[in-house]
């Protein structure tokens, strides 16, 4: 479609006119009403054709740039299908709360918008109708959803848990789209209010809820998948009124809603993507993209000021699609304040906010970017965020052969009131018990912490977003955490002070210019983080050995002939030149496939060893 098409076969009356994550504060300015349509321009009037007052409080209207006014249309019926609530495990693909969200740093969100940039081979797309029947090819819904918020649409619920919800949805079927808003009361659990509220349980939960669409919806042409550039869902709520509209490049087509949960009051964070074509009392419907499908996801949000919101590991709605989250983050860019990410069927990055890993013998990658050796052994503590979520480490010495090297053998991570431990990389301790998860194998527990296993790798994920994924190789782990939500304050070995790459901090606040001293990383540093037998949550997996190296242990510490080699092995799964050095110490301590986890793997942002 072009971007001054017009939708064909509507009723359109001439109202009015007036005048015109990766975390990104406001910027940018606005476009003079009447420019060239440059992505700029369309920028500002998309912006500006949002907050130009309907003519009236109820209907569906449309716009067409450059003029800052709404052409009145006829509505359509929203379709009478559930866009379902998350609900039980949280998946390894994007949806059914796996997702990434931007949170509001103060007050309540206004408005929010979502589009999509940097589309990479998105062929073909296929969703069945409702979560029944057969997948059908351009069917699928791009919804901004709010959070789980306190209502006072919940006044006659006898539950205190009550929740209202609001979704603005595109939904595409195929040969077809509209534009509506979907409200939600959460686990109301009593007859549904009168009003067109419809009665909804999940199969095999006693829980009432109820939905109901806004008053009408606005017809919207064919959106193929090949298309998701072009589109624009931006959602509107005020103390009297709300709003769903989506732009087809220089087309808005807009419905008022009821304002039946009044969001004003409780909105504070906001998810954007593209889903499945609703669900049923069996869960969400899936989006399934062609192999090779790429994208960036970009979220706005208006809440009263331009600081970046802070990013989420959460999302709200039931629906999902096959694709996962890819790395890197996008570089920021305006306009903001947003939250930018990536998802693509590779995947590969764990569902954060931000991320930290140890690989190999031991090299530590912090939050910040900071890359450091560390050659201890013993217990240490990896992460700490808040008094919620703390990741722990098991550091084994490689004596005799390697005795100023150590790998990582166990880890475990309090989260909440829930301990989980991988003793060896072989037996699941989870609050003191022993568990068996098969490959394939995923375990949701009452505290809301989702395990997943596949193959030789564990994901453990806790309600609010924080998670570690474990890669179990021959006689040592790999270990990647996550922060549910960013930035936040975070210490430990792969803590920074201030975020600030150059600087490492002990337990007691010391802080330390990089590169470290051998005798401060170890002595001072790193003693302060070693954990004692009384509070180690590794206890399941017995007793461990404690020590220091005798001196530092790097590449260039290997013998000539070995370190060349180790080096081959690596350049030949083209490693970047940042990371060949840990590359070539990992192959010659623990073997030639330990240059695989450095394929494709960002560069730190400061290298600590030199």
């Amino acid at each position: 479609m072009g971007l001054f098409a017009r939708t064909r076969g509507a009723t359109r009356r001439l109202t009015g006119v007036t005048t015109l994550a990766v975390l990104i504060a406001v910027g940018g300015s606005a476009a003079t009403a009447y420019a060239a349509p440059s992505p700029t321009n369309l920028r500002a009037w998309q912006a500006e054709i949002t907050n130009v007052p309907h003519p009236s409080a109820k209907g569906c209207f449309t716009a067409d740039y450059p003029r800052l006014a709404w052409q009145k249309s006829d509505c359509v019926t929203a379709p009478a299908i559930p866009m379902t609530p998350k609900r039980s495990i949280r998946p390894l693909v994007v949806g059914n709360g796996n997702d990434i969200s931007a949170q509001a740093p103060s007050g309540f969100i206004s408005e929010s918008s979502g589009t999509f940039e940097n589309i990479v081979n998105v062929t073909s797309e296929s969703s069945p109708i409702a979560n029944a029947g057969p997948p059908v090819a351009d069917a699928y819904t791009l919804q901004i959803n709010t959070d789980f918020f306190t209502s006072t649409a919940c006044a006659g619920s006898p539950n205190l848990g009550c929740r209202g919800w609001e979704q603005f949805v595109y939904a595409n079927n195929g040969s077809s789209g509209q534009v509506f808003i979907q409200y939600w009361l959460l686990q109301y659990n009593a007859a549904c209010p009168a009003g067109g509220w419809t009665q909804f349980s999940f199969t095999g939960d006693p829980d009432i809820y109820c939905y109901r669409n806004s008053p009408g919806a606005t017809a919207v042409p064919n959106q193929p998948i090949t298309n998701l550039g072009a589109l624009r869902l931006t959602g509107t709520v005020s103390a009297t009124s709300d709003s769903a509209t989506l732009f087809v490049g220089a087309t808005a087509y807009t419905a008022a809603g009821s304002n039946s949960v009044n969001a004003a009051a409780g909105w504070t964070t906001s998810e954007f993507n593209v889903f499945g074509y609703g669900g049923n009392a069996d869960g969400g419907g899936a989006a399934t993209f062609n192999a090779g499908a790429s994208l960036n996801v970009r979220t706005r949000i208006t809440y009263g000021g331009t600081a970046a919101p802070i990013c989420a590991a959460q999302g709200f709605t039931g629906e999902t699609n096959n694709l996962n989250f890819g790395s890197p983050a996008p570089a920021a860019t305006a306009p903001g304040p947003a939250v930018v990410f990536v998802e693509n069927t590779a995947g590969g990055a764990a569902t954060n906010c931000a991320a930290a890993s140890v690989i190999g013998d031991t090299h530590q990658h912090t939050f910040a970017g900071l890359l450091y050796d560390f050659q201890a052994s013993g217990d240490f503590v990896e992460a700490q965020a808040g008094s919620g979520f703390e990741v722990q480490t098991r550091k084994a010495s490689g004596a005799p052969t390697w005795p100023n090297a150590s790998v990582d053998r166990s880890v475990a991570a309090r989260m909440g009131s829930t301990k989980v431990a991988l003793c060896d990389g072989k037996s699941l301790v989870v609050d003191g018990r022993t568990r068996d998860l098969p490959s394939d194998g995923a375990l949701h527990l009452p505290s809301g912490v989702d395990i997943h296993r596949i193959g030789n790798v564990y994901v453990v994920t806790d309600a609010g977003g924080n998670s570690i994924r474990v890669t179990v190789n021959s006689g040592y782990i790999d270990v990647s955490v996550g922060l549910g939500t960013y930035p936040t304050p975070v210490v430990g070995l792969l803590g920074n002070p201030d975020g600030d790459p150059k600087r490492l901090a002990a337990k007691d606040g010391t802080q330390f210019a990089v590169p470290l001293t051998f005798d401060d990383l170890y002595q001072r540093f790193g003693a302060s983080w070693r954990v004692t037998p009384t509070r180690t949550l590794l206890a399941p997996c017995g007793a461990v050995a404690s020590g220091n190296p005798s001196a530092p242990f790097f590449a260039r510490d290997l013998g000539e002939d070995l370190r060349k080699r180790a080096e081959a092995t690596c350049l030949q799964y083209k490693v970047r030149q940042e990371w060949l050095d840990a590359c070539a110490l990992d192959v010659a301590v623990v073997g030639g496939r330990a240059a695989l986890t450095y394929v494709g793997l960002v560069p730190p942002v400061v290298n600590g060893n030199r």
